[in-house]
């Protein structure tokens, strides 16, 4: 249980550097997102491992990543653009 919550905990930060790097106008201060994507890879590796039990190593890491990605998605922003508007509004 150590290693798969440590190697979740480093894909979830993979994710998240990732994410950060790639996206940083649309996510907000880099500590926040490394945080969510390692915490939330964790949290996937607790619910996948409580779910699947022992010796489902790779599923357990694959709930991790999914995990980690849904909780980084969840912080991204709407791009910059503004709306135009008709002029018969």
């Amino acid at each position: 249980m150590f290693l798969e919550a440590l190697g979740s905990a480093l894909l979830g930060f993979a994710l998240a550097w990732a994410a950060a790097h790639r996206l940083p106008d649309r996510l907000p201060v880099r500590a926040t997102v490394l945080l969510t994507g390692t915490l939330g890879g964790v949290f996937g590796a607790l619910v996948t491992h409580g779910a699947l039990g022992p010796g489902h190593f790779l599923a357990t890491l694959v709930g991790a990543v999914a995990v980690s990605a849904v909780l980084i998605s969840l912080l991204v922003r709407p791009a910059s653009r503004r709306l135009r508007r008709s002029a018969a509004v």
